[in-house]
């Protein structure tokens, strides 16, 4: 999978997966998990019981370099 622009990230939901992150991002899926885990993700993350989701802007203010 294509990792995609900082314009199209821009248009995602507030909220997304863990393995749609880690593609914008440029890691993959079980690498953000493991830093989720060990509480080092570099992006913000909600957990809904055992599963996590990415905050949009989050990963918008990391590839800015904000």
């Amino acid at each position: 999978m294509n990792a995609p622009t900082l314009a199209e990230i821009r248009k995602w939901p507030a909220v997304v997966s863990v393995p749609k992150a880690a593609t914008a991002i440029g890691c993959s899926k079980s690498y953000l998990h493991e830093l989720i885990k060990r509480g080092e993700s570099p992006v913000k993350t909600l957990a809904y019981g055992r599963r996590h989701v990415v905050v949009t802007a989050s990963i918008v203010a990391l590839l800015e370099g904000a």
